[in-house]
């Protein structure tokens, strides 16, 4: 029996990044199947989030996450630019934004494709795997989506195109992603049980052998 678990996800989020390659190794070989649910980041969603926050929680953010992807073999630098675009005069998220919105549609499209984890691990490459200065320009998008499995001509059109409709799949993400019992990526429910962070995959694992996790048949 496929065991079946929603991921909530963020584009902005490098511990979602540093995650992403655990759980499509983990589709790849055993039968388990995840449902991409992208969601804006907590800085457009709630921007007061970050107001007031002791300046060792940002401190001890870049620490954490240069060290986690050290210990997951992967490469890591903050993205530049930032898929949050934030007023360096004020210190606060404009309600205008102009990647993420766009980022988090193309998310949405993937996972209708039945490509979602594929995409979420060649985008966020791009974004924070440190090659890539100005991953919003040229191909760099268009390639990852190509080595995903996508046609980007379509996507790209459809991403415009359907912007409204995506853009409500999004908000009842974030919906479901509460009800779920948590508000932060990237966030796994499965069985009605949430696992937040990317430090609960073994956790998520342990839970997943207890309800019958077995290695895919051969093609």
């Amino acid at each position: 029996m496929t065991l079946e678990y929603d991921l909530y996800w963020s584009f902005r989020s490098p511990y979602s990044y540093l995650i992403t390659p655990r759980l499509l190794a983990l589709e790849t070989e055993y039968d388990v199947h995840c449902r991409v649910r992208p969601v804006y980041p907590l800085a457009v969603r709630t921007p007061v989030f970050f107001e007031g926050r002791d300046p060792l929680w940002f401190s001890y953010l870049m620490m954490d996450t240069r060290r986690e992807a050290e210990f997951l073999g992967l490469p890591y630098r903050w993205p530049r630019p930032d898929p949050v675009f934030m007023d360096m005069a004020t210190g606060t998220y404009p309600a205008e934004q102009p990647y993420i919105h766009r980022l988090t549609r193309l998310g949405v499209l993937a996972a209708e494709a039945g490509r979602g984890l594929p995409f979420l691990r060649e985008v966020s490459a791009v974004i924070w795997g440190g090659e890539v200065d100005n991953w919003h320009e040229s191909d760099h998008l268009a390639e990852a989506a190509g080595r995903a499995g996508l046609d980007p001509g379509e996507l790209f059109s459809r991403v415009e195109s359907e912007a409204d409709r995506l853009h409500a799949i999004i908000e009842d993400n974030q919906v479901a992603q509460r009800a779920a019992g948590h508000y932060g990526v990237p966030m796994i429910a499965f069985n009605n049980e949430p696992f937040f962070g990317q430090d609960r995959m073994d956790t998520f694992r342990w839970r997943l052998e207890q309800q019958g996790l077995t290695p895919r048949k051969p093609a």
